[in-house]
């Protein structure tokens, strides 16, 4: 955990957001889903998904918020179901926009085998083949104060997709936001939990309740699989 409080917090509100990846997908094809629609949880991903729900069961969890994709809504289903809450839907927790989606992605095969897709490699730090690191870390922090503004002095949890998650993460920990994805701290059905003091984050926590579920090759700082590609998408 990070700790970034610089006094007393006693009597003030404090709240704590949990951003949780989704479960795992079922993506037979190997594809970079992104935004698409149509990739909803593969059973190992729904039993993620119940893992959590059954971890947050006795937490103070007054508000449930999900990105729009189907994966990040029944990640959130059981979670919200537990504490007899509704999913509420917020855009900003999206995925990050990416030019490769629909397509297989890897070093020496899929799309990056196409000299014509180069050109979208040409600066990993905005980075140039997607979205802008700053434009994540804008709506996902205006997501966070929505997610905290909801449940005041309790807890929240918003469930997103892997990059947004740790790119909003390196803000707030003032790491720089270029990175190599292969170090992300951010495995399937994990949580980042962001603590609020009034409308201050004064530490971030990480956990993996689902962590015995996960695929040793996608669980975070996991070395690549030869024939495996870590993740698509997420």
């Amino acid at each position: 955990m990070t700790d970034m409080s610089n006094g007393d917090l006693r009597g003030d509100e404090i709240t704590v957001v949990h951003l949780m990846r989704h479960g795992e997908v079922h993506n037979p094809e190997g594809v970079l889903y992104g935004r698409r629609p149509g990739y909803h949880l593969s059973d190992l991903g729904r039993k993620m998904a119940d893992r959590v729900a059954e971890h947050l069961a006795e937490r103070d969890i007054t508000h449930v918020v999900a990105s729009p994709l189907e994966r990040a809504q029944e990640t959130a289903a059981p979670i919200a179901g537990a504490h007899g809450l509704p999913i509420a839907t917020d855009e900003r927790l999206i995925e990050a926009a990416n030019v490769f989606e629909g397509k297989t992605f890897g070093v020496g095969d899929g799309a990056l085998k196409k000299p014509g897709n180069w050109k979208y490699l040409t600066n990993p730090f905005r980075p140039s083949w997607g979205e802008p690191y700053i434009e994540q870390v804008v709506r996902m922090m205006a997501a966070l104060g929505a997610a905290r503004d909801a449940a005041r002095g309790h807890e929240a949890v918003a469930v997103s997709h892997q990059l947004p998650i740790w790119i909003v993460r390196s803000f707030a920990e003032r790491r720089r936001l270029w990175h190599d994805p292969r170090k992300r701290q951010c495995t399937l059905a994990s949580l980042t939990s962001f603590t609020f003091h009034g409308d201050k984050i004064v530490s971030v926590g990480y956990s993996e309740p689902a962590r015995d579920l996960v695929p040793s090759h996608l669980l975070a700082g996991a070395k690549p699989v030869k024939g495996r590609t870590k993740a698509f998408g997420a």
